[in-house]
């Protein structure tokens, strides 16, 4: 049984060396090209390019160029994802050992159904979440809320004072130490520039909405 197997393959071994020699080294031509998009002839990179008579392939880089080696009539096959495959025929009546093309693939579009997307998974959970909703507590007021004057000076009361307040704070002091150097510290209480606003803001109401 061993020597009838090594038989057969050494019988198809001599088949395919005669096959390959048979070979007309005459018509071998040089193939080139660039795979570009029907949509917008825009050059597609790393397309599969296969030769289908000879099963030889190449890929194509970065700029959708691609060379390789076939013979008049080989059936070439492009295949690229997201692109219908497409087929190209050699012509088997050139002349010449060179060859051009440029080859376009077409976009392979699936129209699906159309899909929609409810935020609640059953309609009792909607009937609960409606009926005990807060109207009046959207994202816009929560928002406003959290940005109020209170609420901003309540959180920067618990906070620690970082380095960068701090030397805020010296330099605003070193500076009030600078201004008033060789004279008395400003005090806003005899201030008539201070006083006079005061008076104002209380007769315009200011100070009663604070």
């Amino acid at each position: 049984m061993k020597k009838l197997l090594f038989l057969f393959l050494l019988l198809n071994s001599f088949s395919f060396i005669a096959q390959r020699f048979d070979i007309d080294t005459s018509k071998m031509l040089q193939l080139s090209g660039v795979v570009v998009s029907e949509e917008d002839l825009n050059p597609m990179s790393y397309v599969t390019v296969f030769n289908i008579s000879i099963r030889k392939g190449v890929i194509a880089d970065y700029y959708g160029f691609f060379t390789m080696v076939s013979f008049p009539g080989d059936t070439i096959y492009f295949s690229n994802f997201a692109y219908k495959t497409s087929v190209f025929v050699v012509p088997d009546s050139l002349t010449e050992n060179r060859y051009s093309i440029i080859h376009m693939l077409q976009k392979d579009t699936l129209n699906l159904p159309e899909v929609t997307v409810y935020p609640w998974p059953s309609k009792d959970e909607f009937e609960n979440y409606f009926v005990n909703m807060r109207p009046y507590d959207d994202a816009i007021r929560r928002a406003q809320k959290e940005l109020s004057g209170e609420s901003l000076a309540f959180v920067a009361a618990r906070l620690d004072t970082d380095a960068s307040l701090a030397f805020g704070n010296v330099a605003n002091q070193r500076a009030t130490q600078l201004y008033t150097n060789g004279q008395l510290p400003v005090n806003n209480l005899l201030n008539p520039y201070s006083w006079a606003k005061l008076i104002k803001d209380w007769k315009e109401g200011k100070l009663s909405r604070q």
